[in-house]
């Protein structure tokens, strides 16, 4: 099968199956995380201005940071979030709206808060409106938390306050908070007990801080991608081999029907 047209097919069909391999061996670069890849040290607390900016969202080197921050709560903007898992078990979280600390003249930017975790939604109201009451509430603090990045919208059901908070999503707290005047981030905090809010838990549980799992050494879906991509390769080839052995086999048929064919006799 050494003709021109068969030969010109395997050239264009080892031209395809190298252009399958390449994006194979693309796929396996990517899907392979480098050692030298920089990694987050999450558990390293970092002043919240370090980690994230109002002006954008959360970014990889931010989510799930420990960090510090120091402003003040507003009172009258403490919301219900439910439900919320802690421990294994669900109940409520209290979340609030706090105005952190800016340079003279200048508003503080606005970042939410989760501030603790009650077994049931009666107990999370009683602690918010002993919030509102406390004058300490409002006095300014140095809080410790692990910043989060916001959370998917979650509709309320039909049978549902159509107010019913169920994600932890800063910018439509922003829509329920009163004067909100100076920017809002992105991603919401997380608060630890051990710096500036032990006196906040008022008997309800400190939220679980979970650190982020690291970055996986191996992407699979890129393996997966570049397994793919080698079996297209091998079916080029391939494609290419039964075409032209079906086209041998089919000129193969035709020069053995023609031998067998009886000479035409000689009538003289």
């Amino acid at each position: 099968m050494r003709r021109p047209r068969w030969v010109l097919a395997f050239l264009l069909a080892m031209l395809v199956a190298a252009a399958f391999a390449w994006l194979g061996q693309w796929q396996m670069s990517n899907a392979i995380r480098s050692s030298s890849d920089p990694v987050v040290d999450t558990e390293a607390i970092q002043p919240l201005s370090e980690v994230a900016d109002t002006g954008i969202g959360v970014t990889e080197a931010g989510a799930g940071v420990v960090v510090r921050v120091r402003g003040s709560f507003v009172p009258g903007d403490s919301r219900l979030l439910s439900p919320r898992q802690n421990g294994g078990e669900t109940g409520t979280w209290v979340v609030g709206r706090f105005v952190t600390e800016a340079p003279e003249g200048e508003p503080g930017s606005n970042l939410a808060v989760a501030i603790a975790w009650a077994p049931d939604a009666a107990a999370a109201q009683r602690a918010l409106e002993e919030f509102d009451r406390d004058p300490e509430f409002v006095s300014s603090r140095l809080l410790e938390g692990r910043y989060m990045p916001a959370e998917a919208a979650q509709v309320p059901r039909e049978d549902e306050d159509p107010q019913t908070l169920k994600s932890m999503l800063p910018a439509h707290l922003a829509n329920l908070w009163t004067d909100v005047d100076s920017p809002v981030y992105a991603g919401y905090l997380v608060m630890h007990s051990q710096a500036g809010g032990t006196e906040l838990l008022l008997g309800l549980d400190p939220i679980d801080s979970v650190a982020p799992t690291p970055p996986e050494k191996v992407s699979w879906l890129n393996v997966f991608y570049a397994v793919e991509w080698v079996v297209f390769a091998g079916f080029a080839v391939f494609f290419w081999f039964r075409l032209a052995r079906d086209a041998w086999e089919k000129e193969h048929e035709l020069k053995l029907l023609s031998q067998a064919e009886p000479e035409p006799s000689d009538p003289h």
